[in-house]
């Protein structure tokens, strides 16, 4: 399949040269700084001492002026490094998801994992050499919950899944932009935190600091306050007593309010950076003229009621976050008694919350959606030639052409598989490593993309819209006292319940009832394949049982397929092509050979 590599290797080499300007940059003005530092004392140094105070003022000031302009230029320059650095790793790691190497990524969303989820553990969405890590572009708390959200639990309508396709096809043409915005996102230092005490902060608010004559008193007593401070410097007669009373009392007020004033400024203190990073990832939201109707209603939930922009909003609050960071300053205390300094930036915050506070979590919220998308979207530009998948609305039905893993890069074999609710059961039969358990993973993965909204590693895949169960990997649980046949018995179970219910069931069991004697598992997997065929459900189920074989005969919703080996040279081969029929072939013998043991040459 032709995949997009040559972009990524272009990008990368462009940031790379890039990189050495900026580093030259970097090298130059920081000497040009040191050089004005330098001539700047000394020419002031030297016109002083000869009395020419104002032309040695003239070059302090301009040499400052100068030293201050290019300290500033440094600072825009070093910035633009780190993004640039950036986008050279995010190429690259591009170029790596290219090259099937991207087993390393470093979040792979195993906080995500839930082994009592219907089918994430089993299908290896979350944790290592998952679809989370090989395709997860989110940065924030909330982006990654949106895609973990988005694969375990998608809610999406089949008109809403329309949109969201041509959504991602409209990020995948625009590669730049989506890199850029996550560039943004990475140069956050507090980019994973979770929003949900900000969340409560911006929802908690107190109305005594709106009321007008609250807002009047702390308005106008520092100026009384100090104009009485101030008041004998000018007259003889005037008493420092009433100004000092004055402060008094607003060291009173301080301490009454000390609490609140706390609670509100320390934690949107702390939320500094994270405000500061949600500003610039807005702005680059709202900037971009997007043409798919899912993306312009994302924006659009970026403006308020009065034609207000949530930069702009979210700007007022960056504002204050800066003024009160100056709270860490030695000179604060005084200057805080003397202007009630704490009290005006609390009156301010709960203006912001009034005005600005309900749209808060929205705004955050289409930044994780759009961070989302563009994970997604990055399959669509990546894997041009895979398919965008089609719905169904009438029955439950999965119709897929070259079907494949799209975790497998090159590795991956594809396969025709066709569920109709005439024939809704495959049992699939074939020997050890045959790839019958990679099979039903491949079905179930590309199901889980599809419903996202992303293109499917298929040529044609069409389906409905199906609530997924699996049953594969069970195991003991020693601290529920579960054995891994009763956890199979209780994921078949929850499957079996869900049959009952009027949505259609995607089911794809692997070797079944494994954990118990040959005649019960026999028993148990014939009656439950039974159970399944006449449910409005459809899937797969996989064995090593042959005899499973024989419910063709009577079952007409059930038809029979396997995957084969074949040797050569005296050596083992898959070809993993499914094929209709049950498997004719055996290979565990063989391999216990490989492994050492010592089988007869008659068994």
């Amino acid at each position: 399949m032709r995949t997009e590599k040559t972009p990524y290797a272009n990008r990368k080499t462009h940031y790379e040269n890039l990189l050495k300007k900026q580093n030259q940059a970097i090298s130059f003005i920081s000497l040009l700084r040191l050089l004005t530092f330098i001539s700047g004392i000394g020419f002031t140094l030297f016109f002083y001492l000869r009395n020419a105070y104002y032309l040695s003022l003239s070059i302090l000031i301009a040499a400052s002026v100068i030293f201050v302009f290019l300290a500033i230029k440094h600072s825009k320059i070093k910035y633009n490094k780190i993004r640039c650095t950036v986008l050279c790793d995010l190429n690259e790691n591009s170029l790596k998801r290219i090259n099937n190497t991207w087993k390393d990524f470093s979040d792979s969303g195993e906080d995500f994992s839930d082994e009592n989820h219907n089918y994430s553990k089993d299908l290896d969405i979350f944790g290592h050499s998952s679809l989370f890590q090989w395709i997860n572009r989110c940065i924030t708390y909330i982006g990654r919950r949106k895609l973990k959200a988005t694969f375990s639990s998608p809610i999406y309508t089949i008109p809403e899944i329309h949109k969201r396709q041509e959504a991602i096809k409209e990020l995948a043409k625009n590669i730049g932009w989506t890199q850029r915005f996550e560039a943004e996102a990475i140069l956050s230092k507090n980019k994973n935190h979770n929003p949900e005490e900000l969340f409560k902060w911006v929802e908690d608010k107190n109305e005594f600091f709106l009321k007008p004559l609250v807002i009047i008193i702390i308005r106008i007593l520092p100026i009384i306050t100090i104009s009485l401070l101030l008041r004998p410097l000018f007259f003889a007669n005037a008493s420092y007593k009433i100004g000092l009373m004055f402060i008094a009392l607003q060291i009173i007020l301080l301490a009454i309010g000390f609490k609140e004033v706390g609670r509100n400024l320390d934690t949107i203190y702390k939320y500094k950076n994270t405000i500061l990073i949600y500003n610039k990832l807005l702005i680059h939201i709202e900037k971009k003229n997007f043409k798919s109707e899912y993306l312009i209603k994302l924006k659009k939930q970026l403006v308020n009621q009065e034609g207000l922009t949530a930069s702009f909003q979210i700007k007022k609050l960056v504002n204050l976050v800066t003024l009160i960071s100056d709270r860490m300053n030695m000179y604060y205390i005084p200057i805080n008694i003397l202007t009630l300094w704490d009290y005006q930036c609390l009156i301010n915050l709960q203006r912001f919350k009034k005005a600005s506070g309900s749209y808060f979590k929205t705004w955050l919220e289409v930044i994780g959606e759009i961070e989302a998308l563009n994970s997604l979207c990055t399959i669509a530009y990546e894997h041009r030639d895979w398919t965008i998948p089609t719905f169904d609305t009438t029955a439950p039905i999965f119709k897929a052409k070259g079907l494949g893993h799209p975790l497998l890069g090159n590795n991956r074999v594809a396969n025709d598989v066709n569920i109709e609710p005439s024939q809704n059961v495959l049992l699939i039969t074939g020997s050890n490593m045959s790839g019958k358990s990679t099979l039903l993973r491949t079905t179930g993965i590309n199901l889980v993309l599809a419903y996202a909204g992303a293109p499917v590693c298929a040529e044609h895949f069409h389906c409905c819209i199906m609530d997924i169960y699996t049953c594969m990997r069970t195991s003991d649980n020693l601290e529920k006292n579960i054995s891994s046949f009763y956890a199979e018995l209780l994921r078949i179970k929850k499957l079996v319940t869900a049959t009952e219910s009027k949505t259609p069931i995607f089911f794809l069991l692997d070797e079944i009832f494994k954990g118990t004697n040959s005649i019960d598992r026999h028993t148990g997997a014939k009656v439950l394949v039974t159970k399944l065929s006449n449910e409005n459900a459809l899937g797969f189920v996989s064995t090593h049982d042959l005899e499973l074989g024989d419910i063709e005969k009577t079952n007409k919703k059930v038809r029979n397929f396997h995957l084969e080996e074949y040797y050569k040279d005296d050596k083992l081969y898959f070809d993993y092509k499914l094929r209709p029929g049950v498997s004719t072939t055996r290979n565990a013998l063989y391999l216990m050979k490989m492994a050492g043991l010592q089988v007869p040459q008659n068994m």
